[in-house]
């Protein structure tokens, strides 16, 4: 059962998932009532950790990166056709297929850097273009894996409002219909819609070194979400080189130039995950990316 607790006019539902520690904000005074959409929020997030996990065995994922013929659900074609989209969209710079990389780099903050040899040996089984994908049938070639860790969490946090906007829909007295929720998966956020007062959540974005878009300037979350993507925390260093977490399907090795981070806010929190992404495989193009983009970022360097 997740946790509750009351803070001033609403309550915060705290569970774990995906590797983070995941929040529940409701705009309500009723308990029972924030105690059930908490529920309802960790089981959907759970739900979908379970079915798209690559650490996992028992799934769909892992029947699919088996390289037989698989016929997947109506969710898993969903998400298979947006990740084909985002293939074409990027220039084949965002692939699923890529995260067969980690066999070779672990991000564990040693200097322990693959041998291109090593990479080179993986290349061949990356690219969305070598994926046979009719739907509702997917095959991949043996030694090929698709990975939604890249979109996975967004996903999940999207989903979760989507529940919780039905289930209060639903309820009989008409009063719990503007109650408002915010997702908080790692960082990684989703809004249900303004809070009673009509205000927007109030979001903390470390802005103090980074640049941003003007929209960004005075900022409250009152529907969409917001993503953030970096590699400030995640990299290797070797003979004074940093080695981020963002790898290059092109070539294997790590976008060079990168932002710390790129926090974007969009329509939905997969959109805003997507185009933060992005922006980091454009290495140090990547504010010139999102100023075409015509949403609210922030964009923070590593040496600015």
């Amino acid at each position: 059962m997740p946790d509750l607790e009351r803070r001033a006019d609403y309550f915060v539902g705290h569970f774990e998932a995906m590797a983070s520690n995941c929040e529940v904000l409701i705009d309500t005074e009723d308990e029972n009532l924030a105690q059930e959409i908490t529920q309802l929020a960790a089981t959907e997030v759970c739900r979908i950790e379970q079915k798209y996990s690559r650490y996992r065995d028992d799934n769909i994922l892992h029947q699919i990166n088996q390289g037989i013929v698989t016929r997947v659900d109506e969710e898993t074609t969903r998400l298979l056709d947006y990740a084909q989209q985002l293939y074409h969209l990027s220039e084949t710079r965002f692939d699923v297929t890529s995260g067969v990389l980690r066999r070779v780099w672990h991000f564990d903050g040693s200097d322990n850097i693959p041998s291109s040899a090593q990479i080179d040996a993986l290349r061949p089984f990356i690219g969305w273009e070598k994926v046979q994908w009719h739907h509702p049938q997917i095959q991949l070639a043996k030694g090929m894996e698709i990975d939604f860790g890249g979109i996975g969490k967004e996903y999940a946090a999207d989903r979760a409002v989507l529940i919780i906007n039905t289930f209060i829909s639903e309820q009989p007295d008409t009063r719990v219909h503007d109650t408002s929720v915010l997702i908080n998966l790692g960082g990684d956020l989703a809004v249900t819609g303004p809070r009673k007062n009509g205000n927007g959540w109030q979001v903390g974005v470390n802005s103090g070194t980074s640049t941003m878009s003007p929209q960004a300037a005075d900022f409250s979350l009152k529907q969409g979400g917001v993503a953030t993507s970096g590699d400030a925390n995640r990299y290797l260093k070797k003979d004074g080189i940093r080695y981020g977490h963002v790898l290059d399907p092109h070539t294997g090795w790590p976008v060079e130039g990168t932002p710390a981070t790129v926090t974007v806010v969009a329509a939905s929190c997969t959109d805003a995950g997507m185009l933060s992404t992005m922006a980091l495989l454009h290495g140090p193009e990547a504010e010139v990316f999102l100023r075409e983009q015509e949403v609210p970022w922030w964009c923070q360097w590593h040496n600015k």
